[in-house]
C-alpha cells in the first residue's frame, strides 16, 4: 500500500458513496502497477468513478486462446495455469481453465510420464512458473495424490490415493460389463477359466474373472491380488515395462517361493522377462500353484503400451501347458477386443 508523506498508508477517502472495501481494492490495484503502467492500461475496466469489480483477473486471457478441454492435449484448456481463478461470469469458453482442471491436468501429466518427473522438467513442459507449480504440487502431495520419489530431490510420481482411485474407477466403470461379456465368450470357446488383470505395485490385480463350469475352481474373485513374479500375467506385465522402471520394481519385490518352479533368482527372472518381451506371451508352469498352468497375452493400446493382460488357466490334469499354448491365437483376439474398452 502506498505510504503518505508521514510513512503511513493513504487515509481512506471520506467521499460519500466510496466504501472501505472499494477503497482498498483500488489501493491494491495502484500498488501493484509497474513503473511503466498506468491503472487504465493494466486494468481498463477499473474506473475511478465506478465500484471495483468483485474479482480482478491478473492477465485477461484472449478469447482466441481459451480452448475447451481436449483429451489428446490435457493442457490445451490450461494455457495460463498461473492465472487467478476465472470469475463466475466469465465467458463460457473459459470454463475449461479453472484451478481444479489445472490440478487434474497436472495429475494426467504425471500419469502419462510413467516415471518420476522433476519440478524443473514439469515447469518446462507445462510452461508454468516453478513457484506456482510448487504450490500446486504441495496441495496434491498433502492430499496423497502425488508423492516425492525417494532418493530423488523434487521428483514426483502419482500417490497412493490417486492409484486407489484409478483402481476403483477401473473396477466399477461401465466398461466392466463389456469386458465381462468378452471374457464370457472366451471361456465358452476355450472351456477353461479366464481372467483380466493389471499390475498394481508388485502384485497382479484381478479386474475380472470368468469361471469355467468345472467342479475344481480357484477362489480368486475380482479385486484379488497374486504376486507378479509367480504368475503368467504378472511376468507378462513386468516384461512389457520399460527396462529402468522394471529393474527398480524388481529390486522392491520379495521373490517368494510358492512351488519348486517359482523363479526366485533375480537374474533368472530378468532373463525370463526378456524372453517374454520378445515373444509377447507368458506362461505359468505351475509356478504359483502346483497342478495349475496358465498362459497370458497382452492387452495393448494403439501405441503398443501394455495396459493389462488376459489369461487362461487350467489344471494340468485336464489341460497341459502345451495344449494351453494352442489357445494363444484366441487369447490374442480377445486381447484386441478388450483393448477397445480402455
Amino acid at each position: 500500500m502506498r505510504a503518505a508523506s508521514g510513512g503511513l498508508p493513504d487515509p481512506m477517502p471520506k467521499t460519500a458513496g466510496v466504501s472501505r472495501r472499494n477503497h482498498f481494492q483500488k489501493q491494491f490495484v495502484s500498488d501493484n502497477l509497474t513503473n511503466s503502467e498506468t491503472e487504465d492500461q493494466r486494468y481498463p475496466w477499473v474506473h475511478p468513478d465506478q465500484a471495483a469489480p468483485k474479482r480482478i483477473w491478473r492477465v485477461p486471457m484472449p478469447a482466441e486462446n481459451r480452448l475447451e478441454y481436449n483429451d489428446a492435449h490435457p493442457f490445451s484448456g490450461t494455457l495460463h495455469m498461473n492465472d487467478e481463478a476465472i470469475p463466475h461470469d466469465a465467458p463460457s469458453d473459459s470454463k475449461a481453465d479453472t484451478p481444479t482442471l489445472r490440478a487434474f491436468a497436472l495429475l494426467e501429466y504425471l500419469v502419462a510420464a510413467n516415471a518420476p518427473v522433476s519440478l524443473a522438467d514439469m515447469a518446462h513442459d507445462i510452461r508454468m512458473p516453478k513457484a506456482s507449480l510448487h504450490r500446486m504440487l504441495g496441495s496434491l502431495e498433502a492430499g496423497g495424490l502425488v508423492i516425492r520419489e525417494p532418493g530423488q530431490k523434487n521428483a514426483y510420481v502419482i500417490g497412493p490415493r490417486l492409484a486407489q482411485l484409478s483402481l476403483g474407477v477401473m473396477m466399477q466403470s461401465g466398461a466392466r460389463r463389456m469386458r465381462h461379456a468378452i471374457l464370457g465368450r472366451l471361456v465358452a470357446d476355450l472351456g477353461e477359466t479366464c481372467n483380466l488383470t493389471m499390475l498394481h505395485d508388485t502384485e497382479v490385480l484381478y479386474l475380472d474373472r470368468m469361471e469355467a463350469p468345472w467342479p475344481l475352481r480357484l477362489d480368486l474373485k475380482p479385486g484379488s491380488h497374486v504376486p507378479a513374479h509367480s504368475s503368467a500375467s504378472g511376468k507378462l506385465l513386468l516384461a512389457m515395462m520399460p527396462r529402468e522402471p522394471r529393474a527398480a520394481l524388481l529390486r522392491a519385490m520379495t521373490l517368494q517361493r510358492f512351488t519348486p518352479n517359482t523363479l526366485t533368482d533375480p537374474e533368472l527372472l530378468e532373463s525370463e522377462l526378456d524372453r517374454i518381451a520378445h515373444k509377447g506371451i507368458a506362461v505359468d508352469n505351475e509356478e504359483f500353484m502346483l497342478g495349475i498352468a496358465c498362459v497370458a497375452a497382452p492387452v495393448l493400446r494403439e501405441d503398443g503400451t501394455c495396459i493389462a493382460a488376459v489369461a487362461v488357466h487350467a489344471p494340468v490334469s485336464r489341460t497341459s501347458l502345451s495344449k494351453a499354448m494352442e489357445f494363444v491365437p484366441r487369447l490374442q483376439e480377445a486381447a484386441r477386443e478388450l483393448a477397445q474398452t480402455f
